[in-house]
């Protein structure tokens, strides 16, 4: 009974550390144990029988602004604290039917506003790698869950690197697919010019088992495509690959982490005989500055159906400090009087960006830098606007440009976790996991 026993053991570790010791605080919601028993014991006779399916036997968490049917989509929020989904995101049915089991929802930042884990209606989680920092956001639960050891695997959605930042943070691996190959169809967004769902896992295979579930055509979300994908091809080692070591000169970034994502680097292109090749985005550090109009008018224009009158609680009323200010950063940007200006602006300057890397990516395989600029900061402890939004000036590019983009841990300073960010072109994936298991492997 093997998907039996990892549910049981899950669930006592999960009762002590994550519930009554509220160490981790990972998870917000948990099924039923009766449904999760019944359900582990399907498909263990499934797995007896020998006609399970792909995910049988992984154990996953959700982030709880994806719709699981019957289970809470709070989005962290006392805004839908009591909103049950009545349906499956399109990305929970397919690993349903590939013989995933569901086990809850996650913690996050409300409503994926927050780069720290901090935000959360139900509290802050908490980092397992390092108790008392922050394990980043807004995934911050779905991280935390996989790095103490809640569940296999957890889905999280990435707006300017919400699942690469805390994947960072907690040690783990974070893998963002390319805009559109995923269907967003039952998450409830952030931003859906830049929403992406994805995978948080303690290894490459597994996030690129579940991406070749999950990737493809949905008739229920438009701007969704279908791609070529092979599992088999993306466990082969690639033998000419130019890396980009991105130049981080106009950036604040810890010398540390510069030095370890170095080192990494060369350790790895000495290995596989790989070119590196120093390369440059321009403007680089006005990447926050174009992404965040985009979000806080998305958002805005989003968080409209939440007046209290169908969805719960009316979100003005109702949210915390983060979600206002982006609401009213939205409101203030589209008033009649700037007539789209700012946010108009902020699209030139994410085209600026789209063609830039399109053309960075002919001469190169990949691109290679830290994934986030800084380590973590302690719970609680006050810092700037502007500090927090630094965490995703290495991850929020690649977000505007829509191309995949994975998050591997790279190694520890002074105890915490640090993570290395591979970037591949659009649709890239096969390669991108290549590289990524040449480096997690190294």
């Amino acid at each position: 009974m093997v998907v039996l026993e990892k549910v049981e053991n899950y669930l006592q570790e999960i009762e002590k550390n994550d519930k009554k010791g509220k160490k981790i605080n990972a998870f917000i919601e948990l099924k039923k144990e009766k449904e999760l028993i019944e359900e582990a014991k399907k498909i263990d006779s499934k797995l007896k029988k020998r006609n399970a399916r792909k995910l049988a036997g992984y154990i996953v968490g959700v982030k709880s602004n994806i719709c699981v049917k019957g289970l809470n989509a709070s989005c962290a929020s006392q805004t839908l604290k009591d909103f049950i989904a009545p349906y499956d995101a399109e990305v929970i049915k397919k690993i349903k039917n590939q013989d995933a089991l569901i086990l809850g929802m996650t913690n996050m930042d409300e409503f994926a506003s927050g780069s720290s884990g901090e935000t959360s209606a139900f509290g802050p989680t908490n980092n397992p790698s390092f108790l008392g920092k922050i394990p980043g956001g807004s995934s911050s639960g779905s991280a935390a869950a996989v790095a103490a050891g809640f569940c296999d695997v957890a889905l999280g959605s990435d707006t300017g690197g919400s699942i690469r930042n805390p994947a960072s943070h907690c040690g783990i691996v974070g893998f963002k697919p390319t805009y559109s190959s995923v269907s967003r169809y039952g998450l409830i967004d952030l931003s859906m010019s830049l929403d992406q769902i994805g995978v948080l896992s303690r290894k490459v295979d597994d996030a690129t088992l579940f991406f070749e579930v999950m990737h493809g055509k949905d008739k229920k979300d438009s701007i969704s495509q279908s791609m070529k994908f092979s599992n088999e091809k993306s466990k082969k080692v690639p033998e000419k690959i130019v890396i980009g070591l991105l130049s981080l000169d106009n950036l604040k970034v810890d010398k540390r982490i510069k030095e370890l994502i170095n080192n990494k680097t060369k350790e790895i292109s000495k290995k596989y005989k790989w070119k590196v090749k120093k390369i440059e985005i321009k403007n680089i550090e006005t990447a926050i500055a174009t992404y965040y109009p985009l979000v806080y008018v998305e958002f805005f224009s989003a968080t409209r159906r939440f007046d209290g009158r169908i969805y719960g609680k009316k979100i003005e009323d109702s949210a915390g400090p983060e979600v206002l200010r982006r609401i009213f950063g939205g409101r203030e940007i589209t008033k009649a009087e700037y007539k789209g200006r700012y946010y108009h602006r902020a699209l030139l300057a994410k085209k600026f960006f789209e063609e830039q890397l399109s053309k960075i990516f002919k001469e190169i395989d990949c691109i290679v830098s830290p994934t986030v600029p800084k380590l973590p900061h302690q719970i609680g402890e006050k810092i700037s606007i502007e500090s927090m939004y630094d965490y995703d000036a290495l991850t929020i590019p690649y977000s505007l440009y829509g191309n995949c983009a994975i998050s591997l841990p790279a190694g520890k300073i002074d105890e915490v976790p640090t993570g290395i960010q591979i970037a591949c072109d659009k649709f890239q994936e096969e390669k991108l996991f290549q590289i990524a298991r040449a480096f997690e492997n190294n």
